[in-house]
């Protein structure tokens, strides 16, 4: 075989699984399968012996044990009522403000963010409850749709999130440094979020109307005992969770175990603890699960197809020689993984786009948790981007019939911007994700 058909064959994989997934094939068989076809023709059927020792130490890989436990604590809160309660509770002390009530959901998305890290169950939990209250207040339904769904991505970059226990996992960062990393640039995001709801207001009065005193009047007779239960303890779980990660008291699996053993405390005290809780919960949390993990597996075999046959190096020689620079190439990359957000999930970004980058960073020297919270921040806006914006599907799936698709692609463009502003100021000030 010719030299440079032998360089071109990392590149030719590569293609034939990003068209293969462009096609519909299923994710995790697509990486598979083409992994191993590529790599017995061309590096022999000797191979094949090295894919279960690979396979076994991804699977034997003690962090991602946090990624069942994070997604039961999630979807547990979201069976057993208290993202509910919390959204409801959360709506009310801000109802009387002009935008509250869009205020009230970007902070239940953060706090939903900071305990569940799933952002189908925050997103169809706020569409169900939220949009149908908006639209009754007479707010704009761009407006209300692009709220409730850019909030509920804010789980993507607020630990826990799964994004950063994947990007750990992939690029061999600890989980623990990563979350902690992220604290402040999510904290940045909801703030510019905030802002924009607040301007929103001002521009358009009709956006977002304050809800009715009767309401506000009713709320206050029971406020101590909602904020108690709706607010209180979740918050205090959520510190309890973090807090132990972040002081180094637990590793994030621990404190995952926590996570989940104290959802299913909180729902015992609203009395929604039963067998078919459970047993919905734990389905679910094995769908999800099991997807993920079937996902990795088949980037597994793609990373060890592709570095056995030197893409890393080709592509790493290839950058060298062109004498690029390190900020240029950060934002080819930057820029490529927020086109590729447009047509695929990030789980696929992540595993098949980031080993590739991940070794040419290195090499540049640069600050690899730096990085990682890069990645994580571009990696949110794929949840909103049409016209597979996994958020954009979750919410049209709940929303009542008269709110259109077009409607939810207009409400997000705002709040897609502000995403690339936020990333931005993490790029320009990289001091951010090393202030804790």
């Amino acid at each position: 075989m010719p030299d440079i058909l032998i360089d071109l064959m990392p590149f030719i994989f590569f293609a034939v699984v990003v068209i293969s997934l462009l096609m519909g094939f299923p994710v995790a068989f697509t990486l598979g399968g083409v992994a191993v076809l590529f790599g017995t023709l061309m590096l022999g059927p000797e191979f094949l012996s090295l894919l279960p020792l690979r396979i076994w130490g991804v699977m034997s890989n003690f962090v991602l044990i946090a990624v069942p436990m994070f997604v039961f604590m999630g979807v547990m809160f979201e069976r057993s009522g208290i993202a509910e309660e919390l959204l409801e509770t959360m709506a009310l002390i801000f109802g009387k403000i002009r935008g509250g009530l869009a205020i009230g959901v970007l902070l239940v998305g953060a706090l939903l963010g900071a305990s569940t890290g799933i952002v189908g169950a925050t997103v169809v939990t706020m569409g169900v409850i939220s949009l149908p209250v908006m639209l009754k207040r007479g707010c704009a339904k761009e407006d209300s749709t692009g709220v409730i769904a850019a909030s509920g991505t804010l789980g993507q970059i607020i630990p826990p999130s799964i994004i950063l226990i994947l990007l750990g996992s992939v690029m061999n960062i600890p989980v623990g440094d990563l979350f902690m990393s992220a604290v402040i640039p999510g904290l940045i995001l909801v703030g510019l979020y905030l802002i924009w709801v607040l301007l929103l207001n001002f521009i358009k009065p009709s956006a977002f109307p304050p809800m009715s005193d009767e309401e506000i009047a009713a709320f206050k007779k029971e406020r101590l005992k909602r904020l108690f239960t709706a607010f209180f303890l979740p918050s205090v779980l959520i510190i309890l969770v973090l807090g132990s990660i972040f002081m180094g008291v637990a590793s994030p699996t621990e404190a995952a175990g926590v996570g989940a053993l104290g959802a299913m405390g909180l729902a015992a005290l609203r009395k929604k603890l039963n067998f078919q809780t459970i047993s919905e919960v734990s389905k679910k949390t094995v769908t999800i699960t099991t997807m993920a993990l079937m996902i990795l597996i088949g980037a597994t075999a793609f990373s060890l197809v592709f570095r056995e046959l030197e893409g890393d190096v080709v592509l790493t020689n290839l950058i060298m020689s062109s004498e690029i620079s390190p900020w240029i190439f950060l934002l080819i990359v930057m820029l490529i993984i927020f086109m590729l957000g447009f047509l695929i999930d990030f789980i696929e970004i992540i595993f098949i786009v980031v080993p590739i980058v991940d070794p040419i960073f290195r090499h540049f020297g640069m600050d690899m948790l730096w990085i990682a919270i890069l990645i994580a921040m571009n990696l949110q806006t794929s949840f909103l981007t049409p016209p597979f914006g996994f958020s954009l599907f979750y919410l049209k799936g709940v929303s009542p019939p008269e709110i259109k698709t077009t409607d939810i692609y207009k409400g997000v463009v705002p709040y897609i911007i502000i995403q690339v502003v936020a990333l931005l100021i993490v790029v320009f000030v990289p001091a951010l994700v090393r202030v804790l």
